[in-house]
């Protein structure tokens, strides 16, 4: 299924949640002169207008970023990647992932970035021209599969889809399993949506068992509006840097200030 638009949701709190930690994360990896590797299975289309009549229409950014910016340090690096997007493209400019990717990495590092929504890689491709990052129209999975273990091995695999499909529950441990396989130092990112129908649990158990060591970062709030599903946003994460659970402690918090939770 190729239904789903990021667009309608993009900058609510789920988003500050996975994005903040991404650019986390990447500021802190950056930090050597090492190079890395970053991958994205789910690109989306890489940069979101809040203004737009969909982001108005649900209401979502007005109640995540828009809200939220503020009680993060402004040296964040996410704030850096919102300030340096908005510069070139307008105050209510929002990036995705790919753009918080290619604003905090550097020039030796490399970036892959899968798409399968014809539409959505369209856009992605017109916003990511010129910045370096390699692009693919196809199923992002099966290319993560192929590329580890990435040279250079040093490196951040981001999986971020949109779980239209029940199988994606299934499906995504076991892509994360044979991704530590292959790449056993790699930074390995999933996101996941916490649901009242708890649809997510099962998934969480799965993982746990698959890999002790791995960390599942959650944070909840509110719905958004009555009925809707989502109240709350997990980030687990095979490897995770040293003072990540710190970060997601002060993040945690962040959101239930936001929110309201």
């Amino acid at each position: 299924m190729l239904s789903y638009q990021h667009h309608y949701h993009a900058g609510n709190l789920a988003d500050l949640h996975k994005h903040a930690l991404l650019a986390w994360v990447l500021d802190y990896m950056t930090a050597k002169q090492k190079p890395l590797s970053y991958i994205e299975t789910h690109a989306g289309r890489g940069l979101y207008d809040l203004d737009a009549p969909e982001a108005r229409k649900t209401g979502e950014a007005a109640a995540g970023i828009l809200r939220g910016e503020g009680a993060l340090p402004a040296d964040h690096p996410y704030r850096r990647a919102i300030t340096a997007t908005r510069a070139a493209h307008g105050p209510m400019a929002y990036p995705g992932s790919p753009l918080i990717a290619a604003h905090l990495l550097r020039a030796t590092d490399s970036i892959t970035l899968a798409e399968l929504h014809p539409g959505e890689y369209a856009h992605l491709a017109r916003v990511m021209a010129g910045s370096g990052a390699r692009l693919h129209h196809r199923d992002g999975p099966e290319l993560a599969r192929a590329l580890c273990p990435p040279s250079p091995r040093r490196g951040v695999v981001m999986i971020d889809p949109s779980f239209e499909v029940k199988d994606d529950y299934t499906a995504l441990p076991r892509l994360l399993a044979d991704l530590r396989r292959k790449w056993n130092v790699g930074v390995l990112l999933l996101w996941y949506p916490i649901l009242t129908s708890g649809l997510h649990a099962p998934m969480s158990a799965q993982l746990r068992a698959d890999h002790p060591d791995i960390v599942l970062y959650e944070t909840r709030f509110p719905p958004i509006r009555a009925g809707h599903r989502m109240v709350g946003s997990g980030l687990a994460v095979i490897n995770p840097p040293w003072g990540m659970d710190a970060e997601a402690a002060r993040l945690d918090q962040v959101i239930k200030r936001v929110s309201g939770g």
